[in-house]
């Protein structure tokens, strides 16, 4: 795989919660689908396996996740890498 040629997604975006923060990374291949990885304000990054039909799907998806978790819980213990 070759970095520079990476699709980012407009979708991509930096969630704030209070004093916490998540980097919300979309991104993909030419010829692949959707990847989904949130990056916390502590460096730590989450991986979903699998791939998203569009990019409205994987942010749809990290929201969700963010949401049912709580951000701190989030941040503090991720969702395991499975796919979604």
């Amino acid at each position: 795989m070759d970095e520079r040629d990476l699709i980012y997604s407009p979708l991509q975006q930096i969630y704030r919660e209070k004093d916490r923060w998540v980097e919300i990374c979309i991104y993909r291949m030419p010829d692949t689908g959707w990847s989904l990885e949130v990056i916390d304000d502590k460096h730590n990054s989450t991986v979903w396996d699998g791939e998203f039909e569009n990019d409205h799907d994987a942010l749809e998806f990290a929201m969700n996740e963010i949401h049912t978790m709580g951000m701190v819980d989030f941040i503090e213990s991720p969702p395991s890498n499975s796919l979604h």
